[in-house]
């Protein structure tokens, strides 16, 4: 039995699936979907709801091929508590005891209904007196993984890992330590995760509850459309103002400059802690929404640094991918991301 797992990104309003092997070049695509899923997702408390949410999963998994029961998934970003931590340089034992009362600081729900899980990011060889040590923080409700488990399993399905999209999303995307210093911004259909990756190594994360999805609302409430008309419209329009006499424009911009706002909160924030040369180089923007065309011109106009539409595939080896695919290449860093995990 193949024990690698699939990577599988259940998003709000789809799901996306990626099955990979490793070579010596690189690794090997063998299977990539994506696949609409139930309007309730994974939320709804209803058995009947919880079957056609496991069907979904099923019939994906078989329509894809793969020959594993293994499965890596992402927990959504905005349902989980995460943090960078700078501590002093500690031994894994001292973390592990400072780390629930750091947890306290930042959860502000009871840790008794909370799993609390940390990473070491970065620790220095041989640190100094004022050196720092990078620790990842995630706390997730013990409900959410519950839910998690029981619907993987009525899909026929075996959990190999959990973790949250942006680390996901940073496997898929960041190779190495020479990767350069970037600001990378998720736009989900319900939130969006920033991320600061420097020296290879994520420093900075955040969530705000606004995503593509408001876009839709928007664009739909303005033109009297419904919401399969509006994701049309914002698909093929975009977000010039040029557009359907500059309508379009009007109606995605108070969404994209909430956006904008956080973008350039963050990249304050690292300006304000890294006093040094190696400044935020790119934004690399992923999610569905990405898609948007001139999404890039808009965030690379008005923060001043250069942005680019994410594409996990250069994890690959030389390798023919399909045009549907590439086309829709920035819906897929999570769930690529997910099945590199068991590579590691």
């Amino acid at each position: 039995m193949n024990k690698k797992g699939f990577g599988l990104d259940i998003g709000a309003t789809s799901l996306k699936l990626v099955w990979l092997d490793k070579q010596i070049a690189g690794f090997l695509l063998k299977a990539a979907l994506i696949s609409p899923i139930p309007s309730k997702g994974m939320l709804s408390e209803s058995p009947l709801d919880e079957e056609e949410m496991a069907q979904t999963l099923r019939k994906a998994a078989d329509t894809a091929g793969v020959n594993t029961k293994k499965v890596n998934i992402a927990l959504p970003e905005n349902q989980v508590y995460t943090k960078v931590l700078e501590m002093p340089v500690l031994s894994d034992r001292e973390v592990a005891s400072a780390i629930y009362w750091e947890a306290e600081q930042y959860i502000p729900v009871p840790l008794t209904n909370i799993k609390l899980v940390w990473n070491v990011l970065k620790r220095p060889e041989k640190p100094g007196p004022e050196e720092k040590m990078q620790v990842l923080m995630v706390g997730a409700p013990s409900m959410l993984i519950n839910k998690y488990q029981k619907i993987i399993s009525m899909a026929g399905l075996e959990i190999n890992s959990m973790e949250t999209e942006i680390l996901a999303t940073l496997r898929s995307l960041v190779l190495d330590e020479n990767f350069p210093t970037s600001l990378v911004v998720n736009i989900g259909a319900i939130s969006t995760s920033f991320a600061i990756v420097r020296h290879g190594i994520m420093v900075f994360t955040y969530s705000m509850s606004v995503g593509g999805a408001a876009i839709n609302r928007a664009i739909a409430t303005d033109f009297n459309l419904s919401p399969q008309q509006a994701e049309e419209y914002k698909r093929v329009y975009g977000v010039s103002g040029k557009n359907l006499g500059g309508q379009i424009g009007k109606s995605t911009e108070p969404i994209l400059n909430a956006i904008l706002t956080e973008i350039r909160k963050s990249i304050a924030y690292y300006g304000q802690k890294y006093k040094d040369d190696n400044a935020i180089r790119q934004i690399i923007l992923s999610g569905g929404t990405a898609k948007l065309p001139g999404i890039e011109i808009f965030f690379a106009s008005n923060s001043g640094i250069e942005t680019a539409i994410a594409n996990p595939w250069k994890i690959l080896s030389s390798q023919q991918i399909p045009r549907e695919i590439l086309q829709n290449s920035s819906d897929y860093p999570i769930a690529v991301g997910l099945a590199m995990r068991d590579y590691e």
